[in-house]
């Protein structure tokens, strides 16, 4: 039953004659015209089950849908690519025929426009990597505190380099940050990063500054503010140190700590409002790499993976 199904399905959308079409006109290789068939009899299944009988009766509504479905089958992103183009050159040959006089997929949306979920440290990682500057380092108590505090408030690389001296409201346990647009924010902060920053406040900020501090927090060795590549450098550096192989930027630290908030149970609103993000739909990529973490647990754990 569910092969004639198929078969009526495959006649009412014309798949055959888009074969030949794909054969004759287009000169596909035989193993490229077997993956466009086979991903438009998937598509024209689910039309058929989502109601539109006939090609025509595809709207752009299903048609979005249908990508999504095949984000949720789990396809990779270059999978969906392909079924994407296969969903357009076959929607192209169909207007081309005269059978349809619009094309539904004009706009349809492939992943290469979708977030990827970015990289994230585990806590035991980032525990390692602030963990990493030792007292043999001359400027360990700077890389500590810098550590700290862009991990501990999700700093963007370029908020923990122009954060000043006042900016660490230590009695209040909070940083003031501006970010994008000056936008100023209060981000709440740990024990751990108030004392790594008291630290270097009393014990090595003083010795570095030379006049050429400009009220900056954290400073180079010359004294002067540091810069980002400076900043690069000494995260590429402590993470090498800490045996990380998994590729990490000043980002990954923001990412990781959005990414842990949510993973003990934080409110996502209030994630976004530490991380300064004007809209909510930003923070919700988090959701997505909570899930992956959740599905980790569960096949960890779970009797029945």
């Amino acid at each position: 039953m569910a092969e004639s199904v198929t078969d009526e399905v495959a006649r009412a959308f014309r798949l055959e004659r888009f074969s030949d079409h794909l054969s004759v006109e287009k000169g596909a290789s035989p193993r490229t015209n077997e993956a466009y068939l086979r991903d438009l009899a998937r598509f024209a299944t689910f039309c058929h089950i989502k109601g539109a009988a006939t090609p025509a009766e595809a709207t752009a509504k299903i048609l979005r849908e249908y990508v999504y479905h095949l984000k949720d089958l789990g396809l990779s992103p270059s999978s969906i690519r392909r079924n994407v183009s296969a969903v357009r050159s076959y929607f192209k040959f169909m207007l081309g025929e005269g059978e349809l006089v619009r094309d539904p997929s004009e706009r349809l949306e492939a992943p290469k426009r979708w977030r990827t979920l970015p990289e994230v440290l585990t806590v035991d990682e980032v525990t390692r990597l602030i963990s990493a500057p030792s007292l043999d380092e001359p400027l360990a108590f700077r890389d500590r505190a810098m550590l700290e505090l862009a991990y501990g408030a999700g700093l963007r690389v370029s908020e923990w380099i122009s954060l000043s001296t006042k900016d660490v409201l230590m009695d209040e346990h909070l940083v003031r940050v501006f970010g994008k647009g000056s936008k100023e924010r209060l981000v709440p902060i740990g024990r751990s990063a108030i004392a790594a920053t008291a630290i270097y406040l009393r014990e090595l900020r003083p010795r570095l500054e030379k006049g050429q501090g400009k009220g900056v927090l954290f400073l180079n060795a010359r004294g002067e503010p540091l810069s980002r590549m400076g900043a690069w450098k000494i995260l590429r550096k402590y993470v090498e140190i800490a045996g990380i192989t998994k590729p990490v930027s000043p980002h990954t630290l923001r990412h990781s700590f959005a990414t842990h908030l949510l993973e003990g149970g934080a409110d996502l609103r209030a994630v976004q409002e530490m991380l300064g993000h004007a809209d909510i739909s930003t923070t919700q990529i988090y959701t997505h790499v909570d899930r992956e973490y959740l599905r980790s647990v569960h096949r960890q754990f779970h009797p029945r993976p």
